[in-house]
């Protein structure tokens, strides 16, 4: 026997984008039913009887009666009205789709005809037809009288929605009243001349505002000041030492970079850079090494609060970075004092870096040693970590 063909399901879908039917009549969405959207849009348009989705609503009503009375074979139809949201933009379409989901699921369509004001046809179109087949679109356009009086009582009304909102207020009426306040104080002052100037700075000015959005980054990073919450005290004193640190470091090399300056003005700088290295370093080093060093006291600092092994091997850092401090400068009193000048100078200063390296080896290897005993000693109170060291582990 051959199968009984399945039945259409009609689904006549009216859609409010901006949810007016929530906002003005305070009915919740989506409506499913022929009497209950004959209500809602009855109340709709009780509460401003000049809204079109009041008679969109209706008019998908009329569309779904004609559909039962003019029905042909078998068919099953429903009248909906799903809203999006007063937000509008991507708010509004996640909304649409939510409630367009759960029509679907009481009535599952297999054909859609669609009812609007033709406000937002070309954005709701294609949320609907990646659910479900559209097969029309019906458009309703509310007619106006044409007579003098209702076109200026529809103007005034326009000129009253741009005065009293202030998202076309601040455009329309607040950027001519700073003009005229300028061309006002310049009268006054007697300097008209600079008006044209004045009012292209402004206008200026306004444009790369809105352009960039500098009002609503500054309304931002007012309300971040307003809701801002301060960090954990071991992060505080991390990001102060940080700070310090930084500002040692650009004074350190601010520094070498005056003595660089002072020196090359009387020497040809391409056959002296060793010497112009070495006065660098000679005058920058140990201040920018103790920025680094203060950097890392604060890391140091956040790694014993938090627990974390990362402190053993901070530490080992911030001895070499301060013992490398002393080979970097015994190097420079080598670079600033060729042996034409002072013969006996260098040999001096090579014995001072060499003690200087050879010193530097058991400091080091002290400092490992001693983090390994540490470690070991208190090694309840830490935490073994992702990044823990790896020479530190215990075997």
């Amino acid at each position: 026997m051959p199968t009984a063909a399945k039945p259409e399901r009609i689904l006549v879908l009216c859609v409010d984008r901006d949810d007016d039917l929530g906002m003005k009549a305070g009915i919740n969405t989506p409506v499913l039913g022929r009497k209950e959207n004959v209500n809602a849009a009855a109340s709709l348009a009780l509460r401003d009887p000049e809204e079109a989705d009041a008679n969109a609503m209706f008019e998908a009503v009329r569309i779904y009666d004609n559909l039962k009375k003019n029905a042909k074979g078998p068919e099953e139809h429903e009248v909906a009205t799903i809203a999006g949201s007063d937000l509008q933009g991507i708010e509004a379409d996640r909304q649409l789709v939510a409630e367009l989901t759960e029509v679907l699921k009481d009535f599952p369509a297999t054909d859609v005809i669609l009812v609007t004001d033709g406000y937002a046809d070309e954005m709701v179109l294609p949320l609907i037809e990646s659910r479900v087949p559209v097969t029309s679109v019906r458009r309703i356009v509310i007619q106006h009288s044409k007579s003098i009086e209702e076109t200026a009582a529809l103007f005034s009304r326009y000129m009253k929605v741009l005065v009293e909102n202030p998202r076309y207020s601040r455009i329309l009426l607040g950027l001519p009243g700073i003009l005229f306040i300028v061309l006002g104080a310049l009268w006054v002052a007697n300097q008209l001349t600079y008006a044209v100037q004045a009012l292209t700075i402004i206008v200026g000015a306004f444009l790369v505002i809105r352009g960039f959005r500098l009002d609503k980054a500054a309304l931002n990073f007012y309300k971040w000041v307003k809701e801002y919450s301060p960090p954990p005290f071991n992060v505080q004193i991390s990001g102060f030492a940080a700070i310090a640190g930084i500002l040692l470091i650009l004074v350190g090399g601010y520094l070498g970079g005056t003595a660089v300056a002072d020196v090359a003005g009387t020497l040809d700088a391409f056959s002296n850079i060793p010497r112009l290295v070495g006065e660098f370093f000679y005058a920058s080093t140990y201040l920018m090494a103790i920025g680094i060093c203060v950097i890392l006291a604060g890391r140091a600092v956040r790694w014993f609060f938090e627990r974390d092994l990362r402190l053993w091997r901070t530490i080992v850092i911030i001895v070499g970075v301060a013992w490398s401090s002393v080979m970097f400068v015994e190097a420079s009193k080598i670079l600033t004092s060729p042996p034409l000048t002072n013969p006996s100078y260098p040999l001096s200063g090579y014995g001072t870096l060499i003690w200087a390296i050879v010193g530097g080896i058991p400091v080091i290897v002290a400092t490992v040693l001693t983090g390994i005993l540490l470690r070991r000693r208190y090694s309840s109170y830490f935490e073994d970590t992702e990044d823990a060291l790896v020479d530190l582990k215990e075997s």
